[in-house]
């Protein structure tokens, strides 16, 4: 393919990604993979090409674009200018630009998100980290490797307090043999934070609450050495269904996968109630936490589905808490810079229950924010999360 075909390509599929984040539809990268299975002839070259251009024109735009023109032209006038004489029409390439085509936006977000950032006390520097290309973190598996992680194909750089290492973006760490047999796990070092926070021991009883596909299980697994109860419950079959070969992989052998059913949460989890020593609550949010990786989503929140996540992690957080015995710890972790989802929502609870402490540990990574951290990739390296640690009287 030719540059200015790439770029032709580029629109087509920003076009389907700007009408995906309008209607709910797939993400971005579902639909780059279908665009190269109806496109066969595209080399692997013209992919990771195309694959640039579309993420990279999505970070370029604050509001919803009017399409995926508009869009390009938008990353043109933000900091490509040699794009612009690929929009020549030539074969397969973009019309010439027209005098005044609409051109999309710049910016972090659109307006009324952008406004609860700054209300958040987000400066713009932490803003616009949130657009960055993400590094490559691994965590090392403690199950299964004793002392040093040993020889690997490309050197990784040490997190400091964590037993991690990072990776250049692109890393295909998933081709390396210590991969597959579950030497290293791949884990944001901001997840990995959050499961420290957790203070997981030997032989105690512990609820990953929102597993999702069970990565924050797998290093409390490894925290608890492999002794103990450990519950890894969610509502969603599909990505539940993942911790499976997971935890096989890595030799993790005590967590057992609890389906929840929405709104019946705690029929399902009535067995635990009070007796859990550690609830780990990684609520449903926003994610604004993760744009370095998924920049399309700012374009799919709205006002209205993040008052149901609030409304949500507020629930949440009260069931964990009946889980616990008395002198239990609950950690709420967030992917989210908004104190809405963060300090407000454990303000609250505080407020509603009074009999209850701050607990949050002092931990490698974040800085403190309200009751407890917040981390950032501007100040941390990570994705965006907050992350706090309550204490149960």
């Amino acid at each position: 393919m030719t540059p200015s075909a790439r770029v032709q390509a580029a629109i087509e599929v920003l076009d389907g990604v700007i009408d995906a984040a309008r209607r709910q539809g797939p993400p971005a990268d579902r639909l780059i993979a279908q665009w190269f299975k109806d496109h066969r002839f595209a080399g692997s070259k013209d992919k990771r090409a195309i694959r640039e251009l579309v993420y990279d024109a999505i970070r370029a735009c604050g509001p919803v674009p009017s399409s995926g023109r508009a869009a390009m032209l938008g990353m043109v006038e933000e900091n490509r200018e040699d794009l612009r004489t690929l929009f020549d029409g030539e074969g397969y390439g973009p019309q010439p630009i027209g005098e005044g085509e609409p051109v999309a936006e710049g910016g972090v977000a659109p307006e009324w998100l952008e406004d609860r950032l700054i209300a958040s006390g987000v400066s713009q520097e932490e803003a616009e980290s949130l657009l960055t290309r993400a590094p490559l973190d691994t965590r090392i598996n403690r199950l299964k490797v004793t002392g040093e992680i040993g020889a690997l194909p490309e050197a990784g750089e040490p997190i400091g307090g964590l037993d991690a290492l990072r990776f250049p973006t692109g890393t295909r760490v998933e081709d390396w043999d210590a991969y597959a047999n579950g030497l290293i796990e791949v884990q944001d070092a901001g997840s990995q934070t959050a499961c420290m926070a957790v203070a997981a021991a030997p032989g105690e009883t512990v609820i990953d609450l929102c597993a999702g596909a069970g990565g924050k299980t797998l290093a409390l697994a490894a925290a608890m050495q492999n002794k103990g109860t450990l519950i890894a419950a969610d509502t969603d079959r599909r990505r539940l269904g993942q911790l499976g070969p997971r935890a096989e992989r890595a030799g993790a052998t005590i967590a057992e996968t609890i389906l929840l059913n929405p709104g019946q949460e705690a029929e399902a989890l009535a067995a635990w109630q009070g007796k859990a020593d550690h609830v780990l609550i990684d609520a449903p949010c926003s994610g604004t936490g993760t744009w370095r990786r998924n920049p399309e989503a700012r374009w799919r929140l709205t006002p209205r589905e993040l008052e149901r996540l609030t409304t949500l992690q507020a629930r949440l957080l009260q069931l964990g808490a009946e889980l616990l015995k008395p002198g239990g710890h609950l950690t709420y972790v967030t992917c989210s810079l908004l104190d809405e989802e963060g300090k407000d929502q454990v303000a609250a609870f505080f407020a509603n229950n009074t009999d209850w402490r701050s607990a949050t540990p002092k931990l490698p990574l974040g800085a403190p924010h309200g009751e407890g951290i917040r981390l950032s990739p501007h100040r941390d390296g990570t994705d965006g999360f907050f992350i706090a640690r309550l204490g149960k009287a």
